[in-house]
C-alpha cells in the first residue's frame, strides 16, 4: 500500500513517473513480496465497450492519480462467466449485468477489488478525459 500512498503524494517520484506514461500505455513496476503495479494512461471507454472481470491470485488496488471514471462492481456469484479463467493472465471475463453498484471515482480515490468482486473499471463519466491510474496487484495470501 506504500506505493499507492506515494502515487497520491504531489511531487513524488511515483507521481512524476506516471506523468510520463503515454496515452494508451501501461508500465509495470515491480514491488515487494510478489506485488506489482500497472501504471496506466488512457481515455475512459463507453459502457457498451466495458466488461466485468475478476482475478483469483491478486487483489486489485485501483488508484486514480488524475482524472475521473466510473467503475461498476458485482459479486461474482451473481455474474455469468463469459470467458473462463486464464491462469496466465489471472483473468475471468463475465457477461454484462444491469444491477451492479456504480462507483464514481475522482482524483485521489481508491477502490479495492478482492477475488469475489467482479469489476468493470475505466468507464466514461461526465466529460472525463485522460485518466492516469495505477493498479497495485497484491498477491492473495
Amino acid at each position: 500500500m506504500a506505493y499507492a500512498a506515494e502515487m497520491l503524494r504531489p511531487g513524488s517520484a511515483a507521481q512524476s513517473r506516471i506523468g510520463l506514461v503515454g496515452l494508451g500505455q501501461t508500465e509495470r513496476i515491480e514491488l515487494a513480496a510478489g506485488a506489482f503495479a500497472l501504471d496506466q494512461a488512457y481515455e475512459p471507454k463507453q459502457r457498451p465497450d466495458g466488461f466485468f472481470e475478476s482475478h483469483r491470485r491478486y487483489i486489485d488496488v485501483q488508484v486514480i492519480v488524475a482524472g475521473e471514471e466510473l467503475m461498476e462492481v458485482e459479486d461474482i456469484s451473481r455474474l455469468t462467466v463469459a470467458l473462463p479463467y486464464n491462469p496466465e493472465r489471472d483473468f475471468i471475463k463475465y457477461a454484462d449485468t444491469a444491477v451492479a453498484s456504480v462507483l464514481r471515482m475522482r482524483t485521489g480515490d481508491v477502490a479495492i477489488f478482492y477475488p469475489e468482486d467482479g469489476h468493470m473499471p475505466s468507464l466514461y463519466w461526465r466529460g472525463s478525459g485522460l485518466v492516469r491510474k495505477t493498479v497495485v496487484k497484491v498477491p492473495v495470501a
